[in-house]
């Protein structure tokens, strides 16, 4: 499984570190085996470590150059870092990210062969006009996407369960990942409004392949309940 945090624009330098080390110890004590990423602020990048893959939120497809606010290549280097959110609702419908600019930046970071961790999801008025209408919606944002893509993570996260404390269904995410698997053969994640009360029954249902977690991450021992979530669901796989 795959359990990534995405603290968006919270923690500092200082807050990151100590967050990491509380669940770096943690993977080393309970031996976790699952993939686990944080994805912090700019300000507060720094090099994977034990166990933990820290991952970039955004950057520009470019090494370097003259988009003010943005980061580059030049600047994931300095960390050794190789991962990346692209698409995540936030950049789409806040800051304005078209599907062509989204396309624009998967076309470039896959071809330096990053870990890309692709975002999708639907507004609560595509998802109350049915099925059809949400998986249209949510195939124009796959447009110019290399489903085959060997490094490639989708990460389904409904715009309006983000943060709002609500969540789709059990029956929804299963319908809706099993759609994707058909798609892909890329891990598939959820998102919105996970948190430690609802994690393990979400990380349960087929076809997910783990959680991409905000708000309900930002405390380190939250999110290393988490872990714990993921691994006891891999003990009764086996």
């Amino acid at each position: 499984m795959i359990i990534a945090a995405n603290f968006k624009t919270n923690h500092t330098r200082a807050a990151t570190q100590s967050y990491l080390e509380k669940v770096t110890a943690y993977i080393a004590e309970a031996e976790i085996t699952d993939e686990v990423m944080v994805f912090p602020p700019a300000t507060a990048l720094c090099g994977s470590r034990g166990g933990v893959t820290v991952g970039a939120q955004n950057a520009w497809a470019t090494e370097n150059g003259a988009y003010t606010g943005e980061i580059g290549t030049e600047q994931l280097d300095e960390f050794g870092i190789r991962t990346i959110l692209i698409g995540h609702s936030e950049r789409r419908h806040i800051l304005g990210e078209s599907q062509t600019l989204v396309a624009e930046k998967f076309a470039y970071f896959k071809a330096l062969g990053f870990r890309i961790v692709y975002c999708i999801g639907e507004p609560l008025e595509v998802r109350d006009a049915g099925n059809e209408a949400l998986m249209a919606y949510l195939a124009e944002q796959l447009e110019g996407i290399d489903l085959a893509y060997a490094n490639l993570v989708i990460a389904y996260e409904p715009v309006w369960a983000i943060g709002t404390g609500r969540v789709p269904s059990e029956n929804e995410i299963e319908l809706i990942h099993g759609a994707l698997a058909k798609l892909t053969a890329a891990p598939l994640l959820y998102g919105g409004s996970v948190k430690v009360g609802n994690a393990a029954d979400i990380l349960a249902l087929k076809h997910v392949d783990g959680a991409l977690v905000g708000s309900g991450a930002l405390d380190a021992d939250d999110f290393c309940r988490m872990i714990a979530a993921a691994k006891q669901i891999n003990k009764q796989e086996v």
